[in-house]
């Protein structure tokens, strides 16, 4: 395994009405963090809430392009991002102990916190297509240019960990400073990974490593 220590880029809140951080996507455009009671979308270079949905939103949160997805509590929400609407519904593997999301070639990767799993869902039923082990708490989970990984949050100490997807052996880690955790996660397409920083009400940004650049 590689591993150095993570490159914090900015360090954005806490946010008006958001008390923490759980889930944390990203369109294209805004940043969206699961807020409890709320999903806001935040501009990611000023920090600015650009709109919010009343919608309950207690951990993991993606975006496939069209549609955001929410974990609530027992359940997974599909979202109009434009209107808030609810349009579909389905179980989250976890019954209601589950952690991040993300999407990736059409399917919902899901992590399970203190189970440390993260399972594939077919987006429309719900139904586990197989499921990943770690060894250590999930949090956060997303895609980077087919490559996945995830946070993990243990006590006082936290870290992004990049795992084959078949065996889920650690590749990559990169370390954050003690005391800073991880709570959502996402990754923007080029060189940004988003973290949601739990309790703290932050949104921190990390600059993703150059392959090859861990030692």
């Amino acid at each position: 395994m590689k591993r150095q220590a993570a490159e914090i880029i900015r360090e954005q809140g806490p946010f008006p009405g958001i008390a923490q951080v759980h889930g944390v996507s990203y369109d294209g455009h805004a940043v969206w963090i699961a807020g409890g009671d709320r999903l806001a979308a935040l501009d990611p270079d000023s920090g600015e809430m650009q709109r919010a949905l009343d919608i309950a939103a207690h951990a993991g949160t993606a975006f496939d392009g069209a549609h955001l997805y929410q974990i609530a509590e027992d359940r997974i929400q599909k979202i109009d991002p434009r209107s808030g609407r609810v349009v579909a519904t389905i179980p989250a593997p976890g019954g209601g102990g589950d952690s991040g999301m993300a999407w990736a070639e059409g399917s919902l990767w899901v992590g399970q916190y203190r189970e440390r799993k993260i399972h594939q869902i077919d987006p429309d039923s719900g139904a586990i297509l197989r499921t990943i082990e770690s060894n250590r708490f999930v949090t956060g989970v997303t895609w980077v240019d087919g490559e996945l990984w995830h946070g993990t949050w243990e006590g006082e100490q936290s870290e992004l960990r990049r795992i084959d997807p078949r065996s889920g052996e650690v590749l990559d880690a990169l370390e954050l400073p003690p005391g800073v955790g991880v709570s959502g996660l996402e990754f923007d397409g080029g060189e940004r990974f988003f973290c949601g920083g739990g309790n703290s009400g932050k949104l921190r940004t990390l600059r993703r490593p150059k392959r090859g650049a861990a030692s």
